[in-house]
C-alpha cells in the first residue's frame, strides 16, 4: 500500500541522514583529535564520535530494515488485517513512546550542553565539549522530532485500517 511504503521510504532516506551525519562526525572528530590539539577541539571530538556512532548505528539498521518492514505490513493487510492490531499497532506504539525517552535525553543533553559551553569560559575542554554535544544533540533532536510526526501519521494510518 502507497502510505506503508511511503512512511518506510521516508524513514529509510531519513536514516541516510542519520548515517551521513555520523560519518561527518567521525571524520571531524578525527580531524580535531589528529590535527587541532587544542583542548577546545578535543572536548569536542568526544561527544561527537560518541553521537557520531550512534548514529551511524541507528541509521544503518532503519536503513537496512526498511525493506523488509515494508514486505512485513504488505503482507498482514494483505493477508490478515487483524495482525495489524495485534502486531503492527502495538510495535509503533513503543516506537512512539521511545520519542518521549528521546526527545527527553536529547533536551537534556542539549541544556547541559548550553551550561557547559556557557559556564566553564575558563576551561577550554569543557567548553568544547559542550559545543560538540550542543551540535551532535540538536541534529538527534531535529530529526527525531521529524520522525516522530511521521510516525504519528502512520499509526493514524494503521488504527484507520482496522
Amino acid at each position: 500500500m502507497k502510505n506503508i511504503e511511503s512512511y518506510f521510504n521516508a524513514e529509510k532516506q531519513e536514516s541516510l541522514i542519520f548515517i551521513l551525519i555520523g560519518f561527518a562526525g567521525l571524520i571531524i572528530a578525527t580531524y580535531f583529535i589528529l590535527k587541532l590539539t587544542q583542548p577546545y577541539f578535543q572536548g569536542m571530538s568526544y561527544p561527537i564520535i560518541g553521537i557520531a556512532l550512534i548514529q551511524l548505528i541507528v541509521g544503518s539498521s532503519v536503513y537496512f530494515s526498511s525493506d523488509k518492514n515494508i514486505k512485513r505490513v504488505n503482507n498482514l493487510v494483505e493477508n490478515n488485517v487483524d495482525l495489524i492490531n495485534t502486531e503492527e499497532i502495538p510495535r509503533m506504539e513503543k516506537v512512539m513512546k521511545n520519542f518521549v525517552l528521546y526527545k527527553t535525553i536529547e533536551i537534556v543533553f542539549i541544556i547541559s550542553a548550553i551550561l557547559l559551553h556557557f559556564i566553564f569560559n575558563d576551561k577550554p575542554f569543557l567548553k568544547g565539549f559542550g559545543l560538540g554535544l550542543l551540535v551532535q544533540s540538536g541534529f538527534m533532536l531535529l530529526l527525531d522530532l521529524f520522525a516522530e510526526k511521521r510516525g504519528k501519521l502512520y499509526l493514524e494510518f494503521l488504527r484507520n485500517l482496522t
